[in-house]
């Protein structure tokens, strides 16, 4: 069986806010000190799981561009920081497309590990490593050459990885051996792993790079935890409890909470970083599947597949506001850079299609869905 793992950093060194209201999602991006200033559409991504491809969506009029074709059973996507290249691991063939976001076309394919399941981009750009789940290894690609180096050997079963902001460390969940690997980005050479708790599925990277948290699912034990690991010296903190098989996290950009959500107890359970401790559990209900959280860090928003809703949670105050409808099977969230609009992925409207609905965070209102293509499930947006 295969999960859907999210691993969201809110509001890293890269993350650009805008003031402004909640209307069309664009960044101005200027074009030398004495030119004038472009502004350019934020591109939302979506994976098409069922019919093997990836639809833009142009954020400034919510508008799917044309469907691009890429390799069979896309499972995850990340988007080089300067936004020029998104890298798309398809599950079942074994590559990753890389797609040029400037003519939204797809370049050859780079052959990788047996069932690629998580990707990540380290901060300078200049390398994306694939975590390969069943050939227990990770591939790095050379984002100048798109070409692949030689496989990096980790644990049982990698199905998620991070890297920290200095971009010295990428660390990968063993989900099969119950430990985290790290790897050298200077050598591309594997530490020693780091035991963490029962089937490590997920992580998250605070954004000063101190600390590393694994969800640990424990699946259908009901003993569902978060380790953190010390990165400076690769150590672990005693395990904090959370919910039944935690599948999904995500940092405040300040880093003072990591948010941890829990389907079978449909709950969110916050965690303070300072002391490592987990905080009365937030109810949510219906299943909570994916979170995201604003680059302004007041928001939590929460997609819960069993509601066909999405929560919003007051950072602050850790209280719940009124759920936004949106689609069937919400199964994704990503928030623009600039804080203006949500994206959802809902991933089933009938057997050959699904849709994306945006969010106003101005107004937390959902506006007309998107169609995209067949069992849309996963996102990723340009800066």
């Amino acid at each position: 069986m295969r999960y859907r793992v999210m691993a969201v950093i809110a509001g890293s060194a890269a993350t650009m806010l805008v003031a402004g209201g909640a209307g069309a999602a664009t960044l101005p991006r200027t074009a030398g000190l004495a030119g004038p200033t472009v502004t350019t559409p934020i591109t939302a991504y979506v994976l098409n799981e069922g019919s093997n491809s990836v639809t833009p969506i142009n954020t400034a009029t919510n508008t799917a561009g044309k469907a691009i074709p890429v390799g069979s059973t896309p499972f995850a996507i990340a988007i080089t920081p300067d936004g020029k290249t998104a890298y798309v691991a398809n599950a079942n063939s074994n590559t990753v497309t890389p797609i040029n976001t400037a003519t939204n076309t797809a370049g050859n394919p780079i052959p990788v590990g047996t069932l690629p399941f998580a990707i990540a981009i380290t901060p300078d750009g200049k390398t994306a490593y694939v975590a390969n789940a069943n050939s227990s290894n990770v591939t790095p690609i050379n984002t100048a050459t798109n070409t692949a180096g030689a496989p990096i050997p980790v644990g049982d079963n990698p199905h998620a990885i991070v890297i920290t902001p200095n971009g010295k460390t990428a660390y990968v969940a063993d989900r099969g051996a119950n430990e985290v690997t790290p790897i050298t980005v200077a050598t591309n050479k594997p530490g020693k792993a780091i035991k963490v708790g029962s089937m490590p599925a997920a992580l998250v990277v605070t954004p000063n790079g101190t600390t590393v948290y694994v969800a640990n699912s424990a699946e259908f034990t009901g003993n569902g935890s978060v380790t953190p690991i010390h990165a400076a010296t690769n150590t672990t903190g005693k395990a904090i409890k959370v919910g039944e098989l935690p599948l999904a996290m995500a940092t405040t950009p300040n880093g003072a909470t990591i948010y941890v959500l829990s389907g079978p107890n449909q709950n969110v359970t916050p965690i303070r970083t300072a002391t490592n401790t987990a905080l009365k559990p937030i109810a949510v209900g219906g299943d909570p599947a994916a979170i995201a959280i604003t680059p302004n860090g007041r928001t939590a928003y929460i997609a819960g597949n069993g509601c066909a809703c999405v929560v919003p949670i007051s950072t602050l105050t850790n209280k719940v506001g009124k759920s936004i409808r949106v689609g069937f099977q919400p199964s994704a969230i990503a928030v623009t850079h600039d804080g203006t609009m949500v994206y959802v992925v809902n991933s089933f409207v009938n057997e050959n299609s699904g849709t994306v609905t945006p969010i106003r965070t101005a107004t937390n209102t959902a506006l007309i869905p998107i169609p995209v293509g067949n069992l849309p499930s996963a996102i990723a947006i340009t800066p």
